[in-house]
């Protein structure tokens, strides 16, 4: 069954460089393989076949003239529809935009096709990135390619779900309580959520606030990054922009796991996890500990994230949503709904403590790493539940006291402003891929992508460390 689209991004733009595959080839091996797959999970919902196609054959033709290529030359790149795409359809998972086509591509798509990517599908979401599950009134929901009938979260679902799937070999995501790495965690691939500014985006209309980022998905370390490299840069565009250097991301350097120190934590101190998967968490520890100079046990002081962010987060409701709920209610599903009746019931005594608690908890955060280089913890704090669900409602018998009160222990590290990868660890004790946040120092983007790119190769030589791979005949594909 192995085909191009199993295949590294990384090897993948190596061969079209050296002309050992045409990016015509490997589009249409993409292209079969959605055929094939995605009518059972759902995760690409919008094509642009005769574009891509165009595309890849001038694509092929720059390669055979012998002219300077990008980083991405020749790779088809899903991007999640949350991003306006030029001509190709463009609804954030809304009836509201149900028929969208845009004129422009925005900043970070711009970003891809600059570097030779082929962006050729859009990838599902939940509506307006609302609630860690992919399903929406437009298309529907998106399965795990693990178990179809499961979520693969949220809400980078479609792309994670892909990529898990081989439907493409990169994919953008974005992240504000875990919208990328809850996804990467579920399907068994990589997600990163890096430091706030590092790739600039006109989507925000928050242009100060650090909670929402655009991220890099990939089914490796390496591929991440070299998406990464492609567009992290500075954009006067955004205000939170900074310079930064793509080779810093592609190749990595290396790094010795041996001179590393790293703090462990089961629920960050604060978020509510099921026991089963503190064991699962307790049992890797144990498993990968060696690799390490020490390793401790050790919560970070996140004080009420819980509050902070749910304050912070009806900001960004508030000032998204909020005139769309107005004109449109009838067509707004229930997680939108949701945040915009939480953002009403608070003040602006509210916001003003929310964003001082969340300074106060990122000064705490920085002590942290003054004693050690890394910060590990799990990623989810459930296994995969069934998409038909809209989230769990509670956790070890306790209920949940809001919708997103389960991603906990993905939002409280949003607040802290840290770089973050998702990187797999095998599976958990359902047998569903499970997966851990890698948390690095403040703007140590390349430090921490280099420390997972090591931490990935060791856990792949460890049975019960490495990346899951799905079953793809039982999800259509024919040997």
């Amino acid at each position: 069954m192995t085909s191009l689209s199993d295949r590294s991004a990384v090897d993948l733009r190596r061969l079209i460089g050296t002309k050992e595959i045409s990016p015509v080839e490997l589009l249409d091996d993409c292209l079969a393989r959605i055929e094939a797959v995605n009518p059972t999970v759902n995760a690409v919902v919008a094509l642009d076949i005769d574009g891509a196609r165009t595309a890849a054959r001038e694509a092929e033709r720059q390669v055979l003239r012998g002219d300077a290529l990008g980083p991405l030359h020749g790779l088809p790149v899903g991007i999640k529809d949350l991003s306006e795409t030029k001509g190709l359809r463009s609804t954030w998972g809304s009836l509201i935009f149900k028929d969208h086509v845009p004129t422009r591509d925005e900043t970070t798509v711009a970003a891809v096709r600059k570097a030779g990517g082929i962006v050729f599908a859009k990838t599902n979401t939940p509506e307006f990135g609302a609630g860690a599950n992919t399903r929406n009134g437009v298309y529907g929901a998106t399965g795990n390619p693990f178990a179809p009938h499961l979520t693969p979260a949220g809400s980078s679902g479609g792309s994670a779900a892909a990529l898990a799937s081989g439907m493409m070999p990169l994919a953008t995501g974005s992240d504000m309580g875990g919208s990328l790495r809850t996804p990467a965690a579920y399907c068994g691939v990589v997600g990163f959520r890096p430091s706030p500014g590092l790739i600039p985006s006109d989507r925000r209309l928050l242009g100060y606030s650090p909670l929402s980022v655009d991220g890099p998905m990939g089914r490796s370390v390496a591929d991440a990054a070299l998406l990464l490299s492609a567009i992290a840069r500075e954009d006067g565009i955004d205000p939170l922009s900074y310079a930064s250097d793509p080779r810093d991301f592609s190749p990595l350097p290396e790094v010795d796991l041996a001179g590393l120190k790293i703090a462990v934590s089961e629920d960050l101190g604060f978020a509510p996890v099921d026991d089963d998967i503190r064991a699962v968490f307790h049992e890797r520890c144990g498993l990968f500990a060696d690799l390490f100079q020490s390793s401790v046990e050790r919560d970070p002081e996140l004080g009420d994230a819980n509050r902070t962010f749910a304050v912070l987060r009806a900001e960004s409701f508030e000032a998204g949503q909020r005139a769309m709920a107005e004109k449109h209610r009838d067509l707004l599903q229930l997680p939108v709904r949701a945040n915009l009746e939480q953002a009403q019931g608070f003040s602006l005594a509210d916001h003003a403590r929310a964003h001082v608690e969340q300074t106060k908890l990122y000064r705490r955060f920085q002590a942290l790493f003054q004693e050690v280089d890394l910060l590990i913890c799990p990623t989810a704090a459930v296994s995969p539940f069934p998409h038909a669900e809209w989230h769990p409602t509670q956790i070890n018998g306790a209920p949940l006291d809001h919708y997103f009160h389960w991603i906990a222990l993905t939002y409280g590290l949003t607040l802290t402003g840290h770089p973050i990868v998702a990187l797999p660890c095998g599976v958990d004790h359902k047998g569903l891929p499970f997966g851990i946040q890698i948390v690095g120092k403040r703007r140590g983007d390349a430090r921490v992508l280099a420390a997972a790119l090591a931490i990935e190769r060791a856990f792949a030589t460890r049975p019960k460390l490495a990346r899951p791979v799905p079953d793809l005949a039982a999800l259509g594909l024919r040997s």
